[in-house]
This record gives structure tokens, C-alpha cells and sequence, in this order.
């Protein structure tokens, strides 16, 4: 049985938990709860879990190194349990998609989001699997507030459903590849 390492990137504490750049950390913590896996394990400068999902065996880990250091961490967790960088999927907020919409996407460049340079920084490319979680843009304002905001009350009310085509798209990717996975999920 094969192995992935799926990252949630966000904020540790919880004064982040609910603002829109850690809706990584939300998706793995909705997976966690829909899969049993618990992510409590302190290990690779975040907290991790594994167990099997979808047939796959899964290592589930949020960094807890703050976004901008989150690449030491997945480096680390790759490194211990030797696998690829085609076993890494990274599931992070991504402003250029609405909110409520969830894209797939493999490899390319960080696109400005501290995380993403992390990651590219220390693992040395940026060839891996992505879940991108549409936050949409400010209409007016500073992107570094907004992403550090908490999602608005309208929001709030559809953020389960976001959650849960994350974790759809998820589980899609691992059974039944990327390129299917992406025709259906980037084509809503």
C-alpha cells in the first residue's frame, strides 16, 4: 500500500483558527474528523496523525512553525518517512480562486503565498499535488489583513460545504488519480 503525506497549511493558536489562510489547517481537521485519524502527535515542528483512508495509507500533519516556516516541517515528515514529493499534497487558501470554489493543481509557482515559498524553499520544488481552497480577493484593503481576518458571517454559513468538496477532491485525487480528480473538481 502506498503512502501520502497530506499537509494543511495555517496559523497555529487560536487567534488564527478561523481566519481565511488557515483553511488548510481546516480541510486536514475535517478530514481528521470524517476519517477517525487523530492529529495530536507532536512531531516534524507540527502536530501529526496517520492511519489508512481511502484505501491509502495517510499521514496527515499541520505545521506548527507558523506559515512563512511551514517548508521545514513537511521537509522533515518527507524525510522521516522517506517518501517523494509524488506522495506530498498540500492543501492551502489561495486568493485568486472565489470563495466556495476548490481547485486542483499540480506543481507551479507559490503565487505570493508565504507557505508555498516555504515549502519551495525547502524542498527544493514545488512538484507536488495541491488542493487550493478559494478565498477569493479584498475588495478594498491590504491582502496580508484580509487573509488574517476571520471568514465573514455569510461565509461562516457555507464553510462546511467548502470543507467537505475539499475532502471530496481529496479522496478523489488519491483513488482515482490527478488528471481525473482535476477534470471534475476545476471544472465547477
Amino acid at each position: 500500500m502506498a503512502a501520502k503525506l497530506i499537509v494543511g497549511l495555517g496559523n497555529p493558536g487560536p487567534k488564527y483558527s478561523w481566519t481565511r489562510h488557515n483553511a488548510g489547517f481546516m480541510v486536514l481537521d475535517r478530514l481528521a474528523s470524517l476519517s477517525g485519524i487523530q492529529v495530536t502527535r507532536k512531531a516534524f515542528s507540527g502536530l501529526s496523525g496517520d492511519g489508512n483512508w481511502s484505501s491509502e495509507r495517510v499521514y496527515l500533519l499541520k505545521p506548527q512553525t507558523f506559515m512563512n516556516l511551514s517548508g521545514r516541517s513537511v521537509a522533515e515528515a518527507l524525510r522521516f518517512y522517506k517518501l517523494s514529493l509524488s506522495d506530498l499534497i498540500v492543501i492551502h487558501d489561495d486568493l485568486d480562486i472565489p470563495f466556495g470554489k476548490v481547485k486542483l493543481k499540480e506543481g507551479g509557482g507559490h503565487g505570493g503565498h508565504n507557505g508555498l515559498r516555504s515549502l519551495a524553499q525547502e524542498l527544493g520544488s514545488s512538484a507536488y499535488a495541491r488542493i487550493r481552497v478559494g478565498i477569493g480577493r479584498p475588495v478594498h484593503g491590504d491582502v496580508v489583513n484580509f487573509v488574517l481576518t476571520n471568514f465573514a458571517k455569510e461565509e461562516m454559513d457555507s464553510l462546511l460545504e467548502v470543507l467537505d468538496t475539499s475532502v471530496d477532491a481529496l479522496e478523489m485525487m488519491i483513488k482515482e488519480g490527478m488528471p481525473k480528480a482535476m477534470s471534475i473538481f476545476n471544472a465547477r
